[in-house]
């Protein structure tokens, strides 16, 4: 039961709102047992006292029928307010703590789990956790708090009664739920998991449409999802069937105890040492009492849900994260170079690094281009510079500052990258802009897509900078939705910009005004940027070749066309009519 303590650690903050649906489910419990007690008791009284023609006060019992009666009716609904507003604020609470946790694992430790899952965890398990306070937490506590109440009531009438309706309430009330607890594990935790996978191929079968039936491969993963869902069905169920076990369990008890009290009780009415009204009050009182018992049997069943959700999340969070960062504040680089000396790194279970030994220094203000065969180290050395992983051996250095040093979201607001691949998310363009500068005035927007070349376009569209791009910019095209994320690194006014095949999926046109407007803007910034393109690749100070994780060659465009491996990377050994040159 580690994660129930944990959670009760994370749901803390809300403790007030919590005890508040703990005692409005109290008093209305308590309300609702005394409105059937004493109606009982009432109802009796007035036949006897009618047939003995005697006169009794009325007025105190009525008044006390009413008092339930409303306080059962307000209770319900002030418990479902407050039980719920607190419910919606632990949720809320969970989404923004696992999110903060997520953050430091992005993208190294992430990279295994699946898109579809990640969000199936925070928003379906986050979901389920709520079982913890509204099914669990509150229904127990109020079941021994009322319990006991109820024990002690009915022993100050006879102690047989008392112990009798202890022990239907304890069967009830802990053997039931015992039982449907031990039934429900393995089924509530396959459903979990079930639904998560359901999630995860439907996911895959909507976004990756076109490429399974492109590879005929539509009809064995909608076989997969049908499989999925008949397990998932067949789960439920189960789960339905000890639900109806639990429910005609607690109804039996509950007859069983109203039976039990009247063969205790009818004697004593015989023997006149118990009155009438009296037996009718407690028969009609044990079997309101079941009612702080009936939502334990559900609560446990479902229980093991709750726990499979929370182990899901705890899974993630309790990972540990491939960078650290320092616990003091991060020294401020004095300038804006680069300099990397002996840096190795391998990708975990790969069989050889993906930087052996890169030696490396940008100057500041510099224009620095990478290129070289997919799995040359490029990419690497982007994820290194902004501290998504950390290095196995060697040093980076940003301005004097050992990387080590700095803090990852500091040494990010020194640097803006442009991936090569653009995430857009399901909102408008203007919303996606502001993500790199929330402060940002439209004038300023305006000008960061005129330098990407993508303003025109924005301003001819009906609602212009509102209009909505879909999911993952799904409503663009490629060469657009790249263009605003240039737009989007520009507006973070970084003092280092590193650029991942910025102009891929751009015509030669829209390609040379990018670059025209890229090198005016980015004058005295440094300027890292991976390309093939020979027109971006002809603007740059330096060009650094990189074969197996180290620069074989190094030089400006024109002094590397006669080199051996540069022509062939660009496709231009042909166009030089020289012979083929080796391949790296």
């Amino acid at each position: 039961m580690t994660e129930l303590k944990r959670l009760w650690q994370l749901f803390r903050p809300h403790r007030t709102w919590m005890l508040g649906g703990f005692l409005m489910a109290l008093v209305t419990l308590l309300a609702n047992v005394t409105l059937m007690a004493i109606s009982g008791w009432f109802i009796t009284a007035m036949a006897v006292a009618g047939a003995a023609g005697v006169t009794m006060n009325y007025f105190t019992p009525a008044a006390i029928i009413r008092a339930s009666a409303i306080a059962r009716t307000a209770g319900r609904y002030f418990e479902r307010l407050v039980s719920h507003d607190a419910t919606l604020r632990q949720l809320a609470g969970l989404r923004v703590w696992f999110y903060r946790q997520l953050e430091p694992l992005a993208p190294a430790r992430l990279q295994q789990y699946h898109s579809a899952d990640l969000l199936s965890r925070i928003r379906a398990d986050v979901d389920a956790l709520d079982n913890f306070y509204v099914r669990v937490l509150v229904p127990v506590l109020v079941a021994v708090t009322a319990g006991i109440g109820f024990f002690v009531f009915a022993t100050l009438f006879h102690p047989g009664l008392g112990f009798l309706l202890l022990a239907m309430l304890l069967l009830a009330g802990v053997a039931m739920p015992w039982l449907t607890r031990r039934l429900g594990v393995e089924p509530g935790r396959r459903l979990v998991e079930m639904r998560a996978e359901l999630r995860r191929l439907a996911v895959d079968g909507t976004q990756g449409l076109s490429e399974l039936l492109v590879y005929g491969a539509a009809d064995a993963h909608a076989a997969r999802l049908d499989a999925a869902s008949r397990e998932l069905v067949a789960r439920q169920q189960a789960m339905s069937r000890i639900q109806g076990l639990s429910v005609g369990a607690v109804g039996l008890c509950a007859n069983l105890a109203l039976f039990g009290v009247l063969w205790l009780g009818i004697p004593q009415v015989t023997a006149g040492t118990l009155p009438p009204p009296q037996l009718a009050m407690l028969a009609l009182f044990a079997l309101a009492a079941f009612e702080v018992v009936a939502p334990l049997p559900l609560a446990f069943q479902h229980l093991e849900q709750t726990l499979t959700a929370a182990r899901r999340l705890f899974a993630v969070v309790d990972t540990e994260p491939a960078v650290s960062d320092p616990p003091g504040p991060s020294p401020w680089p004095a300038r804006q170079d680069i300099a990397i000396r002996d840096l190795r790194f391998a990708y975990p279970g790969a069989g050889r690094p993906a930087l052996d030994g890169l030696n490396l220094h940008v100057r500041e203000g510099s224009r620095t281009a990478l290129v070289g065969t997919s799995g040359s180290g490029k990419t690497t050395l982007f994820n290194l510079l902004l501290r998504f992983w950390a290095p196995d051996a060697g040093e980076i250095r940003l301005g004097g500052a050992s990387l080590a040093e700095l803090r990852g979201e500091d040494v990010r607001e020194h640097i803006a990258l442009v991936s090569q691949h653009t995430h857009l998310f399901d909102a408008s363009i203007r919303e996606n802009l502001l993500l790199a500068a929330p402060d940002a005035p439209q004038a300023k927007l305006e000008q960061a897509c005129r330098t990407a070349q993508i303003h025109d376009f924005i301003a001819a569209l009906p609602d212009g900078y509102d209009t909505w791009v879909g999911e993952t910019g799904a409503r663009l095209s490629g060469g657009q939705a790249r263009r605003i994320a240039i737009a989007r690194a520009l507006l973070r006014d970084a003092p280092v910009l590193l650029l991942d095949e910025p102009t891929e999926g751009l015509d030669a046109g829209t390609e040379r005004a990018v670059m025209d407007a890229l090198r005016d803007l980015i004058a005295g910034r440094t300027l890292l940027m991976i390309t093939h393109r020979p027109s971006a690749l002809a603007d740059m100070d330096r060009i650094l070749v990189l074969h197996r994780g180290r620069i074989v060659e190094q030089g400006t465009h024109a002094e590397l066309l006669g080199a051996e491996h540069y022509p062939r990377l660009l496709g231009l050994d042909t166009a030089l009519g020289g012979s083929a040159i080796a391949a790296p």
